[in-house]
């Protein structure tokens, strides 16, 4: 069986740029579960439904024509046809896509989907050839796969997450930049936190204080921790 490894975290943790670097490293497929939820969302607003309308909201998603990408290196998101991969990333999006994620119906469907597609990439006829997947989230370790052979926490400190997360919006981190960006990523982990706990490490997670690490010193530190428990 291939490996599983699983990263949790905040906005701005850099979850998503260590986990892609994981796959790329070691030939792994990758799953951003985040995507899918900004994905379901999208696909919700541009079938005109009220997002106050739980039920409507449900079978919404739950007839929804995803194409989730499993290469680190194309994530195009396609959805119905269309290419939705810069639109999901938008603020605009991002302010809403808490209220989708928020149903645990919805959540039900789209950890079906993230099980199945961390499955299919222990066969030898997957992306990675069945050595397995990183998968990053808010509830991998803990909901999606409790079970993944390496289970890591990645945090990092308020400053450090909100100054990444405005150089991945407008490209600068001056302290205006910070205070906008500050609204969308504070309420982002505060409405998730009230369906999934992703600030504090359960049981075998490792946590990772990514604040003045480099990329390459999270990807290291992942890969020999990995070394010691498969």
């Amino acid at each position: 069986m291939g490996i599983t490894i699983g990263i949790d975290g905040p906005s701005g943790s850099g979850k998503s740029t260590v986990s892609k670097e994981l796959a790329r490293r070691h030939s792994l497929g990758y799953l951003d579960t985040g995507a899918m939820y900004r994905a379901a969302t999208w696909w919700v607003l541009s079938q005109d439904v009220d997002l106050a309308d739980e039920d409507a909201v449900v079978a919404c998603v739950s007839a929804m024509p995803l194409m989730v990408p499993i290469d680190p290196d194309d994530q195009t998101i396609i959805c119905d046809g269309i290419d939705i991969t810069d639109t999901i990333r938008t603020p605009e999006l991002s302010r809403v896509v808490s209220t989708v994620s928020s149903y645990y119906p919805v959540r039900d469907i789209l950890i079906g989907m993230q099980r199945d597609i961390i499955d299919a990439e222990q066969s030898p006829d997957s992306f990675s050839h069945g050595r397995g997947i990183v998968a990053e989230g808010r509830d991998i370790t803990t909901v999606v796969r409790p079970e993944a052979d390496v289970r890591i926490l990645l945090t990092a400190s308020e400053e450090a997450r909100l100054a990444r997360r405005a150089r991945e919006l407008v490209g600068t981190a001056d302290a205006e930049t910070i205070e906008k960006t500050r609204g969308i990523v504070s309420e982002r982990d505060r409405q998730d936190s009230a369906v999934t706990k992703f600030m504090e490490a359960s049981d075998g997670v490792f946590t990772i204080d990514s604040s003045t690490m480099s990329i390459d010193d999270v990807v290291d530190t992942i890969t020999n921790l990995a070394g010691r428990l498969t």
